[in-house]
């Protein structure tokens, strides 16, 4: 069981099982929605993920057709998204969570879109795109 909860407190979550590999993450509009150079993503299974509290402190934003960004309305935090091309799941925001993890970081998406000031210095896969190996 791991737990989780935004910067204010008033969204807390749980999940049940081990966690996925961390995504990393690099292109614009998760740059842009963390105001940082990466987001670090844990896909859920929505079954294995509950609310605890803070269920009215949930905005979306729909940053794409389908995709919605999920933040608490009073703190700002990005707490997770989901997609309707990835059914039943949602990503959590690693940062989000409680304590240690044992998962680690898996692999780099979107690498055509990095920061330019910002350095990748890890042995992980790397990705041009998203989740497609390119030639």
């Amino acid at each position: 069981m791991y737990t989780g909860s935004c910067l204010c407190g008033g969204v807390t979550f749980e999940i049940d099982g081990e966690l996925e590999p961390i995504q990393i993450c690099h292109c614009i509009q998760c740059r842009k929605a963390q105001g940082s150079a990466i987001v670090t993503n844990i896909p859920v299974q929505e079954v294995n993920f509950r609310l605890i509290s803070g269920a009215d402190l949930i905005g979306a934003f729909e940053s794409s057709p389908g995709k919605q960004r999920c933040f608490c309305k009073n703190c700002g935090s990005p707490v997770y998204s989901k997609t309707v091309k990835v059914p039943g799941v949602v990503r959590i925001r690693a940062g989000t969570l409680d304590g240690d993890l044992n998962t680690k970081p898996a692999v780099h998406f979107y690498m055509a879109h990095k920061a330019n000031w910002f350095e990748v210095n890890d042995a992980l896969p790397h990705y041009r795109e998203g989740y497609v190996v390119e030639a």
